[in-house]
């Protein structure tokens, strides 16, 4: 291949990288040190509407530097920060052509700069046991707030929400999880992530979804069902569904407001000096938080030692603490398959379908369980049935990103999505814990 052609294909590529947001970069070389992951096409948005909440541990998986040599970045990325990869006119170069031309992998037109950036990543092993600590501790602080705000606005203090009343006793923690969730899972997550994708893991799937929960809310809307209130069943879900959405409205609308005012004093060497962007950061951060972790832990396990016996709420409280990162590791791995859609096809990939089964999921082990509580009906039993459904399910299962998703499809070009994954998630949530808790309750006796 002559040189006149070999500047030629670098100029296609870069504008292949500046155009590739929106399309699809063809095949990946498997052996080529610099590669692409392909972007799938999406007219509608389809994919970016499914993944508004969450991707999961997906996000690891681009923009790294591995101990292998191979660096991974999104198209946009590369052509934002100058990058240009040699492009064959079939695809990408393969090493036999790289080769052969004397090509490098990394064009010359890369900026050393870019190269230095890309050495300073950290490895991908410890990028994900980051992401498991954060999220962890803040999943561990999202189950202590939910409790919180129960006990302030429950009975005995407000009394503005109460077990047998549509205002259920977990929306509250929903209502300001959410309105949190506009603030740093919508307007404020890219600024967080360019400190740290683990801390923007943490707030959002973490701490918000911890706070949050949609097991408990219907559950709620179970035990009004079974006591014959229908109606009080009914007003509890849409009034509910009506709040958290207004909540994140709220959310983002002030956000925007205070990130205009933050834009006239902005200093970006001070955003610079906190990134998470090097191996010594990372491990120091990560150690940090282990001590922290175990620190809680330790703290919740002498507590329920004491605290067991009485069966109280306090008891359930350190056990939920002890299990309710259990619950947001797993709903993290599932929020993998949010815009992956069906089959090889990809069939309704606007259906954040990893959301969905978290959610639905957790509703029906809630609902399972609060049947086995009615049928055992022993303290210790109360206690650990009930530490599993606050902790583990609660964290399971979240508002906090079903309602940004939510959000997500009202703005789009489809609206009634919005609806239809809402009416479907609450729907069959609703449909199997009835015939998992209703049923055997009115059938038994409970």
């Amino acid at each position: 291949m002559e040189p006149g052609n070999i500047e030629s294909g670098l100029r296609r590529s870069a504008s292949y990288a500046r155009s590739s947001s929106s399309r699809s970069l063809g095949r990946s070389s498997r052996n080529l040190s610099f590669s692409i992951p392909p972007q799938p096409e999406s007219d509608d948005g389809s994919e970016s509407v499914s993944e508004a909440g969450d991707i999961g541990d997906r996000v690891i998986c681009s923009n790294r530097y591995s101990g292998s040599g191979r660096v991974f970045f999104s198209a946009e990325n590369a052509a934002e920060s100058g990058m240009v990869v040699p492009i064959a006119e079939e695809g990408i170069w393969s090493q036999d052509q790289i080769a052969t031309n004397n090509v490098s992998p990394v064009s010359p037109s890369i900026p050393d700069i870019a190269l230095k950036d890309c050495k300073k990543e950290v490895p991908w092993w410890l990028e994900y046991f980051s992401s498991l600590l954060f999220l962890a501790v803040f999943g561990i602080l999202g189950v202590l707030l939910r409790y919180a705000l129960q006990k302030l606005f429950g009975p005995g203090n407000i009394g503005a929400t109460s077990d047998r009343s549509y205002m259920y006793v977990d929306l509250p923690s929903n209502m300001v999880g959410s309105f949190l969730m506009g603030w740093f899972g919508v307007v404020f997550k890219g600024q967080i992530s360019k400190i740290s994708d683990q801390l923007a893991i943490g707030l959002s799937t973490g701490f918000l979804g911890s706070l949050t929960t949609f097991s408990g809310w219907n559950q709620k809307m179970l035990d009004l069902s079974v006591e014959g209130r229908w109606g009080f069943a009914v007003l509890g879900i849409l009034i509910g569904l009506f709040l958290v959405a207004y909540s994140i409205i709220f959310g983002i609308e002030t956000a925007k407001g205070f990130q205009w005012i933050l834009s006239t004093s902005k200093n970006p060497s001070s955003e610079s000096s906190w990134k998470m962007n090097n191996f010594k950061r990372q491990m120091t951060v990560s150690l940090a938080l282990l001590l922290i972790l175990a620190a809680l832990w330790s703290m919740c396990i002498a507590l329920e030692a004491n605290e067991f016996k009485r069966g109280n709420t306090e008891s359930q409280l350190w056990l939920a603490c002890l299990v309710g990162p259990f619950g947001v590791w797993i709903r993290w791995f599932l929020a993998r398959l949010n815009g992956r859609g069906l089959g090889k096809s990809g069939l309704l990939k606007w259906v954040p379908f990893g959301t969905l089964i978290a959610n639905v999921s957790a509703a029906c082990f809630m609902a399972a369980l609060a049947t086995l509580k009615k049928a055992v009906k022993t303290k210790d039993c109360d206690t650990v049935v009930a530490g599993i459904q606050f902790g583990m399910l609660g964290c399971l299962s979240t508002v906090s990103t079903f309602i940004a998703e939510f959000h997500a499809m009202r703005e789009s070009k489809y609206p009634w999505r919005a609806y239809a994954y809402a009416m479907a998630t609450i729907l069959v949530s609703f449909t199997l814990g009835t015939l998992l808790y209703s049923v055997p309750v009115w059938t038994k006796g409970y």
